[in-house]
């Protein structure tokens, strides 16, 4: 089987027997992976099969010993890029950045490792960041590798909430107090002026802090969309007056942007484009917005010139994945979470040297009722894996 990072071969079911009946009347195993303390430990061998675990572990994955037993980590954690290619977990490009994989192999190296691994979980979309520790052994003259998880998960979203209070939001705060001290001194023509600014920027802080209010309750399975009719070209001209970075000037409305009505929850499509206009707007250049019809529905698109790095590229969707620093990856994440878990979308991107680079959000124009088969978009994002400079997305 082909691989793009790590080998795909595997062992057969009754090797993995073979084996995690040696781990369960190994001594050296029993001391390391022991049901004691909260920490998740497994043993892979050198396939990075699981042939034995601890309690944690499997009720962590929510799954029997005897269901893990031969398949990979990231397999029994359900991450979404496990089986992204025939050979499974660490086989994939995506499995290149993966923290998990990288400790594994330099174990089997035989040199011990820490790393920390960022996963989505395919059926929830659950985002977990977990810290791992790993080390060879030696069994009946054969090396494995005893891994050890910690979800940190909550530790990255306390990060997370700081960074967002202690910077954005006092960034904000201290412009409002500037610009209220000055209005106090103003002379009776610059009034208007500092208190429209006064006035931007409280909803600007107002919106920051119920967006982090919104994803929190959203990924607890606690937000209740709230549905309504919407036009579409009159969203996207909301979304684009109310950005704050950058002039009017380097961002514009496609002219040929449709019209379309759609029911959704017209909060979070705001907060999805809003992040979308944001992260093009800070990359800088130009920016060009619109949306068109598509067989799913509607997609909307964000464009900027420049290009994302592919290390980038493979990351930009992981919660605590930032290029601006520890903490500051929740734009993107937020985009996706909402859209896939609430407003039954995708949204996906793409970006080259001769195109640049453009996120796209698909939705269907009706939202399924529940029980059904919502009309959201397959996995192949192929109507909306279009350029907006490509000639055929203009007659769509």
């Amino acid at each position: 089987m082909n691989t793009t990072f790590a080998p795909a071969g595997r062992l057969c079911n009754d090797e993995i027997r073979h084996q995690a009946q040696h781990m369960r009347q190994s001594p050296t195993v029993s001391r390391q992976v022991s049901d004691v303390g909260p920490n998740m430990v497994i043993v892979v061998n050198q396939q990075r099969q699981i042939v034995f675990g601890n309690t944690q572990f499997f009720r962590f994955v929510g799954l029997p010993e005897s269901q893990c037993l031969g398949q990979r980590p990231g397999e029994a954690l359900g991450c979404e890029h496990a089986l992204d290619s025939e050979g499974g977990c660490g086989t994939s490009v995506f499995c290149s950045t993966c923290g998990a994989v990288r400790a594994i192999l330099s174990a089997l190296r035989g040199e011990e490792d820490v790393q920390e691994c960022r996963l989505t979980r395919k059926d929830t979309h659950e985002a977990l960041d977990l810290r791992v520790w790993t080390h060879p052994i030696e069994v009946q003259h054969a090396t494995y590798v005893v891994f050890v998880v910690q979800d940190i998960t909550h530790e990255k979203r306390r990060q997370a909430l700081e960074q967002i209070f202690f910077h954005d939001l006092l960034n904000t705060a201290t412009a409002i107090t500037g610009y209220a001290q000055t209005l106090a001194l103003a002379a009776p023509d610059e009034v208007d002026t500092y208190r429209q600014r006064v006035a931007r920027l409280s909803r600007r802080l107002a919106d920051e802090i119920e967006q982090q209010r919104d994803l929190a309750a959203a990924e607890r399975f606690e937000y209740a969309p709230q549905l309504q009719r919407v036009r579409s070209r009159a969203l996207l001209q909301e979304v684009a007056q109310a950005a704050v970075h950058g002039s009017h000037e380097a961002r514009a409305l496609a002219p040929d942007c449709v019209d379309l009505e759609l029911e959704t929850d017209p909060t979070l499509l705001r907060r999805v484009l809003g992040n979308m206009l944001k992260n093009a707007l800070e990359a800088g250049g130009s920016v060009r917005l619109g949306c068109r019809p598509v067989p799913e529905g509607i997609c909307f698109w964000v464009h900027n010139p420049s290009v994302m790095p592919p290390e980038v590229q493979l990351q930009v969707f992981q919660r605590s994945f930032s290029t601006r620093g520890p903490g500051r990856g929740l734009g993107t994440y937020s985009m996706r979470l909402l859209s896939e878990r609430y407003l039954q979308g995708q949204v996906s991107f793409r970006s080259t040297v001769e195109e640049g680079t453009t996120f796209f959000a698909t939705y269907p124009l009706r939202p399924a009722a529940r029980g059904e088969s919502p009309s959201a978009p397959s996995a192949r994002p192929a109507a909306a894996g279009r350029s907006p400079a490509d000639p055929e997305s203009a007659n769509e």
